[in-house]
């Protein structure tokens, strides 16, 4: 029980293996299908048939009013009790037919999606398979082995007029296709560059929060971290696309705009002037995906103003219940009516202006001179009148504002949108327009929520004070231990078998010696469950390491994954490293030691501790020794390393506010900088520190280093450069 099982052919078939097995032979599913619809049809035809031979119908006419009134005086006879039980089977039969009906139409409705979803071959894509097909067919006799079932095989597709390789994966009953192009997500696809946009959108949010975190000076407490959430699953599906289609997914400390060049907007280029309508069985998919690249690109370009215009109607239409939640967005501008989006139109016909960046100082390349056309996104008028006033609106801005229409647009082009995302205007073989962004409500909603995370909230920072008056402390009660508790302390074991370090570069050793481990998801499995102590379910597993891929089909893939890490351990080490209770996987703690819980141990004590308290916050910056992981760039592991993160500079800031000298203050605020060089707490305190001992030029340094940090990572200045020369001139006139 305790070992990682070999999930096939050592061990009893479970219910679970069997029904695989059952699902590699489709030929041995018929036999029971047919016996299931015959039973079906015996239970839908059975019962009335019976009910109609013994007991009859229930009502054969409306009882008259002298029966009635007979029923009323004497209610419990032996006929009224025989039609109140005939009356109860026929509805309980109804019920259990209403239930079929209501199964299979859903279950048609179903298959009448994925029908619609096919995606159908272009006559380019035809005309090469048709080739194929005979170039097969007339060859002679091939002696070439056919290629495992398990081992993906590359396609061959046709995109601008070349060829291209595609990697493929199964996910949701679809096929997730990662390449050059673009990366399929569940719900849509994103082009490759929009992916690079939700990846760096989603780098910055968790740079706002580390940013935004004020340290606590009573030290490491037991916090919620309710703003440590994770990220929507389309934005980390996007993440782990990426990095498995060329391995540079973001990572914890490069700056988003630092990561890749976006080439320019093909898809806005190809609108018409006089806009386009979108029709098709994806049209409102295409819409939703023009709303995510609109938005994207202006917080990539940090673009002032409005970069896309629509309505409230058409965001419910769109979003359903949750566009209440995005109005906030910057860069969208949501009108009450279609009449009133065309009078923004209508009043700033030639809105072009510098795009600013708030001061932020950013070099030519970051700051363009001119904005990217608006994108009135909305429905096509049926008011014929609104239609001609949209029309003179568009030409009066002189190409700086498109329209792109949901329905036939009679007044301009009008593109059919296909479930891949391609565009055809009608009158080509070849799709108008670059293939489009396609999302579904749900996955809309993901990015557009990381989109508003990753931009400035009005009100979240204040101006710095004077070194006079340094930033209010917030006094706290150390917390106690229970009665009858012992406080708890680090546990200090005897050295055992198995070593494993996962703060810093990731290493596993037996006895002193390093084990080699292949697989990437056996690596990222064991520090997933080192970080996840008390234990996980292969669910827990499958979602962390297979972002975006149904659990289910990917189970047979847990199990050769920590299978593989099994036999890793046994060839240096006969000590078994994982014990399987039921469906949870834990670390054996009796025969592995693992630095990150030491210094959850640390912490603890910290939490806990009544005196020496600052023994207990030295305890906890000495146990950590990196960010967790940090070589790798796994879509999860951005919740538990900033958690870690916290943790020790809340010791660093604790120890630094008991010290009598306040040049080890100092040194203390420096080196939790170093933890983490983009928290804006931190960074006071420190320029408040060399104020107070009188560097003055040194403050003003530091202060110029974070802002120039947060101009790279995409952020904006919310110290003025005015508020620094304010504290040193207060603090001038002061004796150190």
């Amino acid at each position: 029980m305790g070992d990682v099982r070999e999930p096939a052919r050592q061990r009893q078939p479970t219910r679970r293996r069997v029904r695989n097995l059952r699902g590699e032979v489709p030929a041995m599913r018929w036999p029971r299908r047919i016996g299931a619809s015959l039973f079906l049809v015996f239970l839908l035809t059975g019962p009335p048939l019976l009910l109609a031979r013994t007991v009859g119908w229930p009502l054969r006419r409306w009882p008259s009013p002298q029966q009635a009134r007979q029923w009323l005086e004497q209610p419990l006879t032996e006929q009224t009790l025989t039609g109140a039980l005939a009356i109860l089977a026929w509805l309980v039969w109804l019920l259990l037919a209403g239930t079929l009906l209501v199964r299979l139409v859903a279950r048609t409705r179903t298959g009448m999606r994925w029908l619609r979803r096919v995606p159908l071959p272009t006559p380019l894509q035809a005309t090469a398979t048709g080739m194929a097909g005979a170039a097969v067919f007339s060859a002679s006799a091939s002696t070439t082995p056919t290629p495992p079932a398990d081992i993906p095989s590359t396609t061959v597709g046709t995109a601008d007029h070349h060829t291209t390789t595609t990697r493929t994966a199964e996910t949701r009953g679809t096929t997730v296709t990662i390449d050059p192009d673009g990366v399929t997500v569940p719900g849509g696809w994103i082009p490759h560059a929009s992916a690079e946009q939700v990846a760096a959108a989603a780098a910055l949010v968790w740079l706002r929060r580390r940013r935004a975190y004020r340290p606590d000076e009573a030290g490491p407490a037991q916090r919620d971290n309710l703003d440590l959430a994770p990220l929507p699953e389309t934005v980390t599906a996007t993440h782990a696309a990426l990095a498995a289609s060329d391995g540079t997914g973001p990572s914890d400390l490069t700056a988003p705009n630092q990561r890749t060049e976006q080439p320019p907007d093909s898809l806005l280029a190809d609108v018409p002037p006089a806009g386009v309508g979108l029709t098709g069985v994806a049209a409102d998919d295409a819409a939703r995906g023009v709303l995510v690249t609109v938005l994207l690109r202006a917080l990539h370009q940090r673009s002032a103003g409005t970069a896309l215009i629509t309505t409230i109607g058409d965001l419910t239409r769109l979003l359903g219940p949750s566009a209440q939640r995005i109005h906030s967005v910057s860069g969208l501008t949501v009108a009450a009516s279609l009449q009133e989006a065309v009078t923004v139109l209508e009043e700033h016909p030639h809105h072009q202006t510098p795009d600013t960046t708030t001061g932020q100082g950013s070099s030519s390349a970051n700051c363009p001179s001119r904005q990217p056309p608006r994108v009135l996104l909305t429905h096509t008028p049926q008011d014929p009148g609104t239609a001609r006033r949209l029309k003179a609106a568009l030409a009066a801005t002189g190409g700086t504002a498109i329209a792109v229409l949901v329905g036939a647009w009679r007044h301009g082009a009008t593109w059919e949108i296909t479930a891949t995302g391609h565009a055809y205007d009608g009158t080509q073989e070849q799709p108008a327009t670059p293939r489009m962004c396609v999302l579904n409500a749900a996955a809309a909603t993901d990015l557009l929520t990381v989109i508003s995370q990753a931009q400035p909230h009005p009100g979240h920072n204040t101006p710095l004070t004077s070194a006079a008056d340094p930033p209010p402390t917030r006094a706290r009660v150390p917390r106690q231990t229970a009665r009858g508790q012992a406080p708890t302390t680090p546990r200090h074991t005897t050295k055992q078998p198995l070593h494993l370090q996962i703060l810093g570069d990731t290493t596993l050793k037996s006895h002193g010696q390093p084990v080699t481990i292949r697989r990437t998801a056996a690596r990222q499995a064991l520090v997933f469950l080192a970080v996840h102590s008390g234990g996980a379910n292969s669910r827990d597993l499958t979602t962390a390491i297979w972002p975006g891929l149904p659990a289910h089909t990917v189970t047979a893939r847990l199990y050769t994954t920590l299978s593989d890490l099994r036999k890793a351990v046994a060839a240096v080490s006969d000590v078994p490293l994982i014990e399987h209770a039921g469906d949870r996987y834990r670390l054996r703690r009796d025969h592995i030691e693992v630095d990150l819980w030491r210094f959850h141990a640390a912490v603890e004590h910290a939490a806990t501790a009544v005196t020496a308290r600052p023994a207990a916050w030295q305890t906890v910056i000495n146990a950590y020794t990196g960010n967790l992981a940090a070589e790798h760039d796994w879509p999860w592991l951005n919740p538990p390393r900033e958690a870690l993160r916290r943790h020790v500079i809340d010791a660093y800031t604790a120890l630094a506010a008991t010290q009598p000298d306040p040049r080890r203050a100092l040194s203390l605020l420096q080196d939790a900088i170093r933890v983490d060089p983009y928290n804006e707490d931190l960074h006071r305190r420190a320029i408040h520190a060399l104020e107070a001992l009188g560097h003055h030029a040194a403050a003003e340094d530091l202060f110029t280093t974070f802002n120039r940090r947060l101009t790279d990572a995409g952020m904006e200045h919310v110290i003025p450069e005015k508020e620094v020369r304010q504290p040193r001139a207060a603090s001038s006139g002061q004796k150190h």
